[in-house]
């Protein structure tokens, strides 16, 4: 048996004893891809085991990541930090190889994978990234960004409306750079994919630009690493390889079948592989040295090509010093804050609606952070989320940062992770609000991930007016709030606008939704910088103590300020306080949020124009809630909001109720 078929058992060795110790995984992929996945990582891909953030290698993306442990059998057998315990530990508490490989947690993993097509998308991001930042910082002489991004997706990949997005994009853009190699064993957990899927995929693909290949025999490594070859040669379109592969192969009394999919071997089939694969090792989690010996010698190799790219980084230094800084400041993703957000940034005066200011604001940013890149989902001329004179990104070459996605949100949102990912740029994207339900499991990925994705949604609630309940946010704050690590900004004026931006570029370790108005706001005295607490007492009351809170986001914080001074007309003293961002104030401190929400006042009531879900958090049981709690309605939005009870005299209809009512201390 010559080494290379050994390291590919291996490989296949190593993932079905780790699946049957844990008694819980997927094998099938891992024994039928481990040929095509050699091939890649030990002839084709350009990778470093000791230096696994290498800015220059190619991306490895396994979209079909519930083969996790064809990645982690890889990691281990090519040097990475990752050892044999850790392997021993599959699907354990707190081990270095969970489930799906997940981004942050493992060494050498580019991207959490598992939901699928998530990873085909999210690669097609990465190599729009290294695209763009070739255009940006490369040289004749110096190609300091010159890599691939390679995928590996399987069936089920194929049937997710988010690769069709993504790759009807990714060949309309022409990505040369991004090689798909698709995992074709026909079988998914129910059965034979004959039953539900019987499209040509090659067809598909060339009908959305791709170049295409096929394999006939998955077990062929001369016929991979051929087709991968002729791949890499056209840098024109992005390539699919279509590898025939049979699930499971080794176990031959259930390969092919759905039966290896997603469940261990059992010992049996366990001991049926090793005879069938001529395995020589007896016991378990046992490598035979022939291959740590093959792949330390591939790694020696690597040094030269890393080694020459390190050199040519140096002399590009000498040649390029101001270039060579830019480029060392995009990768760090600090900013001089003091020039970013100086007094003309905050001078915000804008009385208009808040996608409005939000462009204002983006655009000045644009000129002090040139690393930012974005767009629309075809909605700009809507959102405003367009830096203006600074170029798009088309198919016709021309490499600007604004990014034009198509009506493709879902598409739109795991491609700004793939933007985070790769590194170097600071992505946002943009659409209507109601629409982030499309774009939903890739911001849960982004949160997971903790990647510093800025996502600007207008068009945030009944506001939205004529176009009616389709388009009328109603639940989606409640669903952003509710992801972990997601920060949701509502601001309500031109400053607010300012500090949610200024929150969103600084924070880097999560994502950030601003949520914006289609309708005009006006401007408050005392605005400003106090949102980046989350909440601050817009308006104070008069008097010693508040009898009253009222607690409002965007632009409810509107009718709150109205319904305070008809109040205090009649001798109430109330507090208004604006609440853009629950996630911001529950950072504060404790002293903090009682000086905002002092527990002995509480008579409250929040205004929201959206579900009521969370808000009792902050009115508590004895407060009132003002929000929707069904869909809305399709007529100007003044209307609207009349129509919902949400107007100041609304509110003081409740504050006034609210107040006669006698609060339960619970005491006799």
């Amino acid at each position: 048996m010559s080494v290379e078929q050994l390291c590919v058992n291996a490989i296949r060795i190593l993932s079905i004893e780790a699946i049957q110790k844990a008694n819980s995984g997927h094998p099938g992929l891992p024994m039928g891809m481990a040929p095509a996945a050699y091939t890649l990582w030990s002839k084709i891909m350009k990778h470093n085991p000791r230096q696994p953030e290498w800015l220059d290698r190619d991306r490895f993306v396994l979209s079909a990541g519930h083969g996790s442990m064809l990645l982690y059998s890889l990691l281990h057998l090519f040097g990475y930090d990752l050892s044999m315990d850790d392997l021993k530990q599959f699907r354990q508490l707190d081990s270095r190889t969970p489930g799906h490989p997940e981004y942050g947690h493992t060494p050498g993993v580019e991207t959490t994978t598992g939901p699928l097509g998530q990873g085909f998308a999210t690669a097609v991001g990465m190599a729009l990234a290294e695209d763009y930042l070739a255009s940006v910082f490369n040289k004749a002489e110096f190609p300091l960004f010159d890599h691939f991004t390679w995928v590996i997706s399987g069936d089920g990949c194929m049937m997710e409306g988010i690769t069709s997005e993504a790759a009807s994009l990714a060949g309309a853009l022409g990505l040369g750079k991004l090689i798909v190699l698709y995992d074709s064993n026909q079988i998914t957990i129910e059965g034979s994919t004959s039953i539900t899927f019987t499209e040509d995929v090659r067809k598909r693909f060339e009908a959305c630009g791709w170049q295409t290949l096929e394999v006939a025999d998955g077990n062929d490594l001369a016929a991979i690493e051929a087709a991968v070859l002729e791949a890499k040669k056209n840098l024109r379109q992005p390539s699919l390889i279509k590898i025939n592969t049979i699930i499971g192969y080794g176990c031959p009394g259930k390969q092919g079948s759905a039966e290896v999919h997603g469940a261990p071997l059992g010992a049996a089939g366990v001991e049926e592989t090793r005879a069938f694969l001529q395995w020589p090792e007896p016991e378990p989690f046992t490598v035979p040295q022939a291959v740590y010996a093959h792949t330390r010698q591939l790694n020696d190799a690597r040094r030269v090509p890393f080694d020459t790219w390190n050199e040519m980084h140096q002399a590009y230094t000498r040649d390029y010093p101001e270039e060579a800084q830019k480029l060392q400041s995009w990768l760090s993703g600090a900013l001089d804050e003091k020039t970013v957000f100086d007094e003309t940034f905050w001078n915000q005066t804008d009385r208009k609606a808040s996608r409005e200011t939000s462009s204002t604001v983006l655009n000045l940013l644009a000129s002090r952070v040139p690393q930012l890149i974005g767009g629309s989902a075809d909605l700009a001329p809507s959102t405003k989320a367009v830096m203006k004179g600074r170029g798009c990104y088309l198919p016709s070459g021309e490499k600007g940062p604004n990014l034009h996605f198509g009506v493709r949100e879902h598409a739109m949102a795991a491609m700004a992770n793939g933007l985070a990912l790769h590194g170097g740029l600071i992505p946002y994207v943009s659409g209507f609000f109601v629409f982030s339900d499309y774009m939903k499991p890739s911001m849960r990925l982004a949160a997971l991930m903790g990647l510093p994705v800025i996502y600007v949604f207008t068009h945030d609630s009944i506001g939205v007016g004529e176009d009616g309940p389709t388009h009328q946010p109603i639940e989606q704050l409640a669903m952003l709030r509710s992801i972990p690590n997601m920060t949701v900004i509502r601001p309500a004026d031109a400053r607010e606008v300012a500090a949610a931006w200024r929150a969103a570029l600084t924070h880097r370790s999560g994502p950030t939704a601003l949520v914006l108005t289609r309708q005009n706001l006006p401007l408050y005295e005392d605005s400003g910088k106090a949102a980046l607490k989350g909440a601050y007492v817009l308006r104070p009351e008069k008097g010693a103590s508040p009898d009253l809170i009222l607690i409002a986001t965007g632009s409810e914080v509107e009718l709150a300020v109205q319904a305070a001074a008809l109040l205090e007309a009649q001798g109430r003293a109330v507090r208004v306080v604006s609440m853009p961002s629950w996630e911001l104030f529950e950072a504060q401190s404790a002293a903090y949020k009682e000086s905002v929400l002092p527990k002995g006042v509480r008579k409250r009531i929040s205004i929201e124009a959206g579900t009521t879900l969370g808000w009792h958090k902050y009115v508590g049981c004895e407060g009132e809630v003002m929000g929707i709690d069904r869909f809305g309605k399709s007529a100007p939005y003044e209307q609207v909001y009349a129509d919902f009870g949400l107007t100041a005299a609304a509110i003081v209809a409740r504050a006034e109720k609210l107040m006669a009512e006698k609060i339960d201390d619970g005491e006799n």
